[in-house]
Formats: structure tokens, C-alpha cells, sequence
């Protein structure tokens, strides 16, 4: 992959990223940081670049052009799905873009629909759901009986298990992001909610999806924002190993995207631990900060647990994986 190519790959992210017409302040503005964190590691000039999608200065048109191997327009297919699924769903305007972008990019519309199909029942996937029940995944016993959020709860959750299951669930997502099929990437999002909701459990609160979109809006973590992050992580990667070789490529890939989703993961349970626990008392700057000083912690330990999750991608079965979120749908 060229530079040239990647551009047009983080371009059509982008236009998925506004493809919904209502992507509000915060989410722009995290997306826009993501490009500004990005060009930083990337030879694009990622802050021009949004402008450009921004502006609608560069045509999705163009940036197919530049797509000419057939992996890279089901590449840029399936990132798209995943920017426009990455908050559980699409509206009008989302399937409005991929339709037309599935036909620019030559693609067989029944293989786009079945794929979209797949990828929403992924994103979807209910957060009351259980997290998994792969072998080696201990997702601790954190369903403790439900109490209405306004009712603090009958007994003091376990706070090693909580730990454990925090601990193991990074683990799993930066497993996930090691591994080259797009699907991965997007069962992270759903993966973190269930976290959330699982620790709000535990602590007698009674979640739906919709509470956990904004407590992680709140700390910073957007969804779209995030997945976009997580794409160009793996870019990143991906064009490292262009430059070292295949050791280069694996320590790139390493280095990058499953440190950013092991370090998200574990700042998002070990926040909602302290939300949860503390009876939902911090306040949004509150909230900010925790996550920002858990985030880097998690980046330093996530070195410490790099060959675990190296071996849970060895074994992952993905397919396995993502029908039990699906099936749960």
C-alpha cells in the first residue's frame, strides 16, 4: 500500500464518519483530533485531508480512483461499514453512502448487503449480553442481581473479579486488533459496552445501550471517533512494515492498534469501576480526567501482558466470536 492509497482509505473513513448528517460537536471534534494525532505518525497531512472531506472539496469519486486492486476497494468497503455501524446502527444517510460507494467501488451487491448485514448484527449486539465464552476468557462473575439505578446496591461487588474481568477484556480487544480481518475491529466497540454494562451491574445499576453511548462520550471515548482511531492504527502498522519488513510489520501492529485498544479498554472498565462504585458522583471534567491518567497507566501495562495477548490472538476464533454476539442479537 502507497501513501497515495492510504490517503484515499482514511478519506472515505472520514465521509462515512459524517455520512449520517448528525454526527454532533464532540464526535466531530474527536475525529478531527484522531486526524491531528494520526498525521503525526502517517506521511499524510491528515488535518488537510479533513478539510477537504469536511468541506467537500474531494470527491468520494476520487478517492475510489485511487483504489486500483480489488482488496483494496473491499478493504475500504468494509472500513467504511465499520465507521457508519461503530455506534450500533445507520440511518438513512449511512445507507445512502455505502450503496452508492459499493457501486463506485464495483462490488457485487449482494456480497456488500450480506456483509453489511453481518457487521450490524455485530454492532447491535444488545449490551446486556454476555461478554464471551471463549476458551481461556475469564469474564469473572460480574452479574450481580440488578436494582434499579436509583437503589444503591444489596452487596459490595467483588473488586478482584471486577479487576479480572477488566484485565481480561483488554486482553481480548487488543488480541482482536492483531488479527487482519475487519469484523475483528468492529467487535470491539460492542465488546467495551457489555463491559460497561457488566461493572454497572455489578454495582446494582440496570444500563441500556443508549446510558453507555454517552458515559463514553462523557469520558472521551466517542465510538465513531474510536473506530476511526482504531483503522488508523492498523495503517500505521500496516505502512511500517512496508518500510521494515515482515518483523517490522508485526512489531508495528503490535505497537499500535492492540496497544490502543488493550489501553482503551482497560481505562474505559477501570473508569466505570470508579463511576459505578462511587454511586455515578463524578462529573463529566471529572470523568475526563480519570480516563485520560488510566489511559496512559494502561499503555505502560499493556507492555507487561503483550505475550498473553499475542497467544489469545494465535488461538481467537473470530467466527465463533462474532456469532455469539450476533446470536444474542
Amino acid at each position: 500500500m502507497n501513501t497515495g492509497q492510504a490517503r484515499s482509505l482514511v478519506a472515505i473513513c472520514l465521509m462515512a464518519a459524517f455520512a449520517d448528517g448528525r454526527q454532533d460537536a464532540d464526535e466531530r471534534e474527536h475525529v478531527r483530533k484522531v486526524a491531528e494525532s494520526l498525521g503525526r505518525d502517517l506521511e499524510i497531512d491528515f488535518i488537510a485531508l479533513y478539510q477537504d472531506v469536511l468541506l467537500g472539496r474531494l470527491s468520494l469519486e476520487a478517492a475510489v480512483a485511487a483504489l486500483d486492486e480489488p482488496g483494496l476497494r473491499q478493504l475500504a468497503f468494509e472500513l467504511a461499514v465499520g465507521v457508519c455501524e461503530a455506534d450500533g446502527s445507520h440511518n438513512a444517510g449511512e445507507t445512502a453512502f455505502l450503496q452508492r460507494l459499493s457501486g463506485l467501488l464495483g462490488l457485487e451487491s449482494g456480497a456488500a448487503e450480506r456483509y453489511i448485514h453481518e457487521a450490524e448484527a455485530v454492532a447491535e449486539a444488545p449490551a446486556a449480553g454476555a461478554l464471551v465464552s471463549l476458551p481461556g476468557f475469564d469474564a469473572g462473575d460480574a452479574a450481580a442481581p440488578a436494582a434499579p439505578a436509583t437503589v444503591a446496591p444489596a452487596s459490595v461487588p467483588d473488586a478482584a473479579e471486577l479487576d479480572r474481568m477488566v484485565l481480561n477484556a483488554a486482553i481480548l480487544n487488543g488480541a482482536l486488533e492483531l488479527l487482519p480481518q475487519s469484523m475483528a475491529s468492529m467487535a470491539i466497540i460492542p465488546l467495551q459496552v457489555r463491559l460497561v454494562y457488566r461493572i454497572g451491574k455489578a454495582h446494582g445499576y440496570e444500563l441500556d445501550r443508549g446510558h453507555i453511548k454517552d458515559f463514553l462520550a462523557t469520558t472521551g471515548v466517542g465510538m465513531t471517533g474510536q473506530y476511526v482511531e482504531q483503522f488508523g492504527r492498523k495503517l500505521i502498522g500496516g505502512l511500517l512494515g512496508k518500510v521494515l519488513g515482515g518483523a517490522g510489520r508485526a512489531i508495528g501492529s503490535q505497537a499500535t492498534g492492540s496497544a490502543f485498544s488493550f489501553a482503551t479498554t482497560w481505562a474505559i472498565g477501570k473508569v466505570a469501576q470508579q463511576y459505578y462504585g462511587g454511586g455515578r458522583t463524578l462529573d463529566t471534567a471529572a470523568l475526563k480526567q480519570s480516563f485520560a491518567g488510566l489511559f496512559e497507566q494502561a499503555k505502560t501495562l499493556q507492555a507487561r501482558y503483550a505475550p498473553e495477548i499475542a497467544q489469545r490472538a494465535s488461538t481467537l476464533d473470530l467466527g465463533r466470536l462474532t456469532a455469539e454476539l450476533r446470536a444474542s442479537s
